[in-house]
């Protein structure tokens, strides 16, 4: 099992502290230092004030971000977790993570969500209520793209390092969302939730490890049904390491959990941990990486 290591940057409150360019390379450099495999960034570029009022997060750019920490490291892969294209034209996406994909030597996981929150399709001036088809299309589109030939008389170039794209995980619990990863992925990363937010996510609640259990064995049968023969990473957060997290679970039973996931079929762990200043983070970081890491 590989693991990812989410960077801060719902840390508006503490922009000086974590969200420069220095803090981004160094919090890198520690995340490829202790082991970790990739770090991940969130995307919310125009977030409702009533959903920040109520417990969201603010984020800054994604793929801006990335582009810090793949300057800042050179094996660390750099994961969306999750990116909504319908908030962008496809073909802007394309040419943005391509670009990424090739002065980073061919790094990028593109983690995918058809999105949920409704203010912000509003916002951007995007289809809330068509976003499963926009996302399966622009998929499609992007994958196009980065072939390297004519798309409606349009090329778009570079082509990414990784052929024939990097690989893109599909987020979301429904068995769409599980169908779009077979289908249309190379990873699916379902998201622990409570049953009770189904409706305010928009996706199915996922509240056990016999659940996802469950879920991967639905994705292996729909693997067997459309003949598909690669592997597919399924990446799945532990418990008490999202980013509201005040204190990290103790490493031992965070490696037991982990064993458990990799049992089912998870491959890849994302994780972020507390701190309160970037040196208590960086801490953090090398801590759970000799702690955790290590072990697996």
């Amino acid at each position: 099992m590989q693991v990812s290591l989410g960077l801060p940057t719902h840390r508006v409150d503490a922009a000086a502290e974590f969200l420069t360019g220095a803090a981004v390379g160094e919090l890198a450099r520690a995340a490829e230092g202790a082991g970790f495999a990739a770090v991940f960034v969130t995307d919310h570029p125009a977030p409702p004030e009533s959903w920040i009022a109520g417990g969201g997060h603010h984020t800054v750019d994604p793929l801006i971000t990335l582009g810090f920490a793949a300057a800042a490291t050179s094996t660390l892969r750099l994961q969306t977790n999750l990116y909504v294209p319908a908030y962008r034209h496809p073909l802007l996406s394309a040419k943005t993570i391509a670009t990424l994909d090739v002065l980073s030597g061919g790094r990028v996981i593109l983690g995918v969500g058809a999105g949920y929150l409704e203010g912000e399709f509003a916002a951007v001036g995007a289809d809330f209520e068509r976003r499963n088809d926009v996302l399966d299309d622009t998929i499609r589109l992007m994958t196009r793209a980065w072939s390297g030939e004519p798309v409606d008389g349009v090329l778009s170039l570079p082509r990414p390092v990784q052929q024939p794209g990097p690989p893109i995980w599909v987020g979301g619990n429904s068995k769409r969302a599980i169908r779009r990863a077979v289908e249309l992925g190379s990873g699916w990363v379902p998201m622990p939730s409570p049953q009770k937010a189904a409706r305010h996510l928009r996706t199915p609640g996922l509240e056990s490890l016999e659940e996802l259990g469950a879920r991967i064995q639905l994705m292996r049968e729909l693997a067997r049904e459309t003949g598909r023969t690669q592997p597919i990473d399924v990446v799945f957060m532990p418990s008490g390491l999202d980013m509201f997290a005040r204190a990290s679970p103790e490493p031992a039973a965070v490696v037991d959990e982990l064993q458990a996931m990799s049992d089912l079929g998870v491959t890849w762990a994302t994780v972020t941990l507390p701190g309160e200043s970037r040196v208590e983070l960086v801490r953090a970081v090398a801590g759970f990486g000799d702690q955790v890491v290590a072990r697996l």
